[in-house]
Order: C-alpha cells, then structure tokens, then sequence
C-alpha cells in the first residue's frame, strides 16, 4: 500500500499540466494530472484549495461567547479545505469527487459531538465528508474526438450527490474564484434544510445547443420534519418527501464558457469576454408545512431567478483591466411567512443572563438571510491596471449590494459589502478584504441599525 502511495505521488509531481482556465496561473490551471493513457484521453486530476480567515465584528445583542457575554469578537478560522478529485475513465466517461471541510472556528465547526475541553474539544477535528460525488457520461459530446469536430448540440447524463440545482449562475458558482469574498448565501436557498451543503442526490441531464447553455435535474431532497408553531408560519417539513426539479439555462452572447465541471466562474479577471443571460427554476412540492386555522397544511417550495453576468477586458491591452459584474434578482416561495436567519461560521450564543431587546436573528453574526420574497443583487468589481510589467501583484476592487423584500418582515432587509481582491498569483494565490453591514432587526416591524464585520481572507489552490 505504502509503495502504491508513493508511486502515485511520483506521478502527480511529474505529470504535465496543459492550460484549461485562464483565470489561473498557468502552471496551476490542472492541478496535479495523471496520464492513464498516452494520447491523453483518460487521465485523473487532483486541485485542492483553503481559506482562512481572520474577523473582527460586532455582536447581535443578547450573545455570549464560550459562557460570556460579549458584544465584539476576533477571531480566525478555516471557511474551506477541500480537494476535488477528477477522473476521464474513458473519452465519454467521467467521475468528480469532491471532499473537504467547512466553517471550522476555534469554538464549534469540529467533529460530531466535539465539546468542552480536551483533545475533543469544541471546535477541534471536524469531519470531512463529501460534497460532490458523480459519474457522468457523454450520450452527445460537444467535441467528437472521433470526427475531430465540435457539435451543434452536446448532452451529458450523470447521477450522484451533485449540484446541478439550478435557480441562477451564483447558485453554482465555484468557490475558488468569487469576485467577492464569498457566497451571498441566499443564493443557496435549500442549504442545509433538504440538501447537504447544497448538494442532492439526484440525476442530470446538461450539455449545450450552440450558444445556449441548459442542466436539468431531478432529485431526491433530504428529510426535513419541523414541526409548525405558530399560525400561518411556514417551516421546512417534507413528510413523505416529494422528487424535486431544478433547472438552469444560459444564453453566452460572446464567448462560451466550458461547463465541464459544474461550478461557474465568479471572475474571468478580463481573459474571456463574457456576457451572459440565465433563468433558473426549482420545484419541490409539499416542501415546508404550516398551521392553518390550526391545521398542518403543506406548501410547495417553488424559487425562480433571472440573472446578467458580464466580464470584460476594458482600456488598453497592456495595462490588464477588467470590469467583472453580477446583477441577478430572486423570487422564493415556501409557503406564508417562512423566513430563515444565520450567519457564516456563528460563534455565537445566547446570553441567558441578557435583559436588553435581542435580535430576532439571534445571537452572533446571524442575519435574515432566506424566506418567501424578493431579492435584488448586484456585484460589481473592476481590476486596476497593472503598475508595470514586472510587478505580479493585481487589484481588484468590488461592491456588492443585497435588497431583500420578506414576506415575514415589514421592512427590507438590506446588505452591503465592500472590499478588495490582492491577487499574488490570479486566484491561486491572494488576499481579500471584505467589510459588510448586516440589518439588526428588533422584531419583524422594527430594526436597530446596521452591524459591521470586517473579514481578512488567505486563499492558496493548486
């Protein structure tokens, strides 16, 4: 086994790497390959990727921290450590894998069960497990290795615990190239409620016919048994659970984009001219239940968007620019009132010792962040221009803002990020810094402010 493992290490650090994304650094854009065939059409493939980040922000009232109250916090913590594991068995046969961690802080995010003090502790050695795990097979190609010719209409069937969703382009956007530090999270509206990690077990179909882009899915949504509590509330209870479908398509006015992996790009940093338009569904009936004139009623989850992304090199070649910008608007049905709150990596509890008015939101960095509504959103980045030819280091400055129009609440819900991308080496390796304003709501009809939180991000991938 040991002499297997070092072999196959051997092969890795010796494989060559051909260019696929140009948004990488050359000599990374493959991550470590492994020829299993000369001619190079079955080989396996290795990336993997963190990010670290370190915080200050306030506190939503009425938190304490490991037993104490607090009103401020620092902190840093591991958003991601993954890896994705590619193989192209055959010409028309393919298999992902894909595995890590996420939002481990140095209070919770640990193993199952993991508490206290000790070698077990709270926050320490969490579980890896699978994100992404399917093997798809190419029914139509959209290049024939055969005749050496593109297709007109491609068609690929796979089936696993896969992301192919749909709703928009952000909702399956690849974590490894935001423009802004991370996912605005409504974007994943099912996350941990009937999928996992917003993933499903299901079957799709994907593929292309010239310039439009289509996945379909049909799935198999995770159990969910909240019980209703208050009248004309709803929450997520699937019963018997309901087949979903999910389905995304996207219209490429410039260049095409390739959709051999599932997640899209979040900035090309100007080397695609890339203008795209999607619209995006997803269908679950008997989704999330609640109490009518005292009786349990359930409701379909029904989500739809439509959505512009647009990433262009602008100004004179040489300086490099790049104005990159996302603008997409949401509408969520899951039956009256339903509303959900959290935030990113919460190292926050409740202070039980707290007399003052709390946040409806409830304690640590936690915000209103899903429900039946409407969502505006918009980001917007531009990538100065180089400072010389020798200097590595890019930047890219961006915005991104949230209007989120609940049905549960009488006020919208708005949230702004600003922040900066250092790119050392593209997106293989840089810094971010992100500072973000989040709605204190007091009650569904009232708010107190706005609550900040400043985010340093570390980001190697390979």
């Amino acid at each position: 086994m040991k002499r297997s493992i070092t072999i196959l290490s051997v092969l890795f650090l010796i494989s060559d790497m051909k260019s696929v994304y140009a948004q990488y650094v050359p000599e990374y854009e493959n991550g470590f390959r492994v020829k299993i065939s000369e001619d190079d059409s079955r080989y396996l493939r290795l990336m993997f990727w963190n990010q670290i980040w370190v915080r200050e922000m306030q506190l939503n009232p009425g938190t304490s921290i490991n037993g104490q109250a607090a009103q401020r916090s620092f902190d840093i913590g591991a958003r991601r450590m993954r890896m994705i594991l590619t193989g192209q068995i055959s010409p028309r046969f393919m298999m992902m894998a894909h595995f890590g961690i996420n939002n481990q802080t140095f209070i919770n995010g640990g193993a199952a069960g993991a508490e206290g003090t000790g070698g077990y502790g709270a926050g320490k050695k969490p579980g890896m497990f699978f994100h992404d795990f399917t093997s798809e097979y190419a029914v139509i190609p959209e290049f024939d290795p055969i005749t050496g010719t593109n297709s007109f209409f491609s068609l690929y069937l796979g089936a696993g615990l896969h992301s192919y969703l749909g709703v928009s382009r952000i909702s399956m956007v690849s974590t490894t190239n935001f423009l802004t530090l991370d996912s605005p999270i409504f974007s994943f509206p099912l996350v941990e409620a009937s999928d996992q990690f917003v993933r499903m077990y299901g079957i799709y179909g994907k593929g292309k016919a010239g310039k439009l882009e289509y996945r379909l899915s049909l799935n198999k949504p995770f159990a969910t048994d909240l019980q209703p509590l208050e009248e004309n509330v709803a929450v997520d209870n699937s019963g018997i659970v309901k087949p979903s479908l999910g389905g995304y398509f996207e219209y490429h006015f410039l260049e095409q984009e390739s959709n051999q992996l599932p997640f899209k790009v979040g900035s090309y940093l100007g080397s695609k001219k890339v203008l795209n338009l999607g619209v995006g569904f997803y269908h679950q009936n008997e989704g999330t239940q609640s109490l009518q004139q005292g009786e349990k009623v359930h409701h379909p989850i029904s989500l739809k968007a439509v959505d512009l992304f647009l990433d262009l090199p602008v100004g004179q070649k040489t300086k490099n620019m790049a104005f990159t910008s996302y603008t997409g608007f949401f509408v969520y049905q899951f039956g009256p009132n339903y509303l959900r709150h959290f935030g990113i990596m919460n190292i926050g509890s409740i202070d039980a010792g707290f007399t003052g008015k709390t946040s409806i939101s409830g304690p640590g960095n936690s915000a209103p962040m899903i429900g039946t509504g409407k969502i505006l959103y918009n980001q917007t980045g531009f990538k100065l221009p180089d400072f010389s030819g020798n200097d590595k280091l890019r930047f890219q400055p961006f915005i991104a803002y949230t209007r989120a129009n609940f049905e549960a609440l009488a006020l919208p819900s708005i949230k702004w990020d600003w922040g900066a991308n250092m790119f050392v080496q593209k997106h293989n390796a840089k810094v971010s810094v992100q500072y973000s304003l989040r709605p204190n709501f007091l009650s569904p009809t009232s708010m107190d402010g706005y609550l900040g939180q400043f985010t340093l991000q570390f980001q190697t991938f390979l």
